[in-house]
């Protein structure tokens, strides 16, 4: 079995609207996993790096959250229009997108 490099976490919870937090799927996570997903392939890290959906990361205030594992970086309000520059500039390039901790 070939193990993957990286693991990007997506959370992908949706809370009823009337809830008191909000939820990252109401915060275009699924988008975003696509994207990222899409990104991920087109660089040719599909087999080293595997963008998963996850349940509530209990980080609903800061959505739509994302994790890259085993390198312990969370992002938060990340954007499907974010997903190049993750995968570019933190998984190609090994720096994590700054503005997106």
């Amino acid at each position: 079995m070939t193990l993957p490099e990286r693991q990007v976490l997506v959370c992908i919870n949706e809370r009823d609207p009337s809830a008191g937090r909000p939820s990252c799927r109401g915060e275009g996570s699924r988008t975003l996993k696509d994207e990222l997903k899409d990104a991920v392939k087109a660089a040719g890290l599909k087999g080293r790096v595997r963008v998963l959906e996850v349940s509530c990361m209990d980080q609903c205030e800061h959505a739509a959250v994302c994790a890259v594992y085993p390198d312990n970086v969370w992002y938060s309000f990340t954007k499907a229009r974010d997903a190049q520059e993750i995968v570019k500039q933190h998984l190609l390039g090994d720096t994590p997108v700054e503005r997106l901790l």
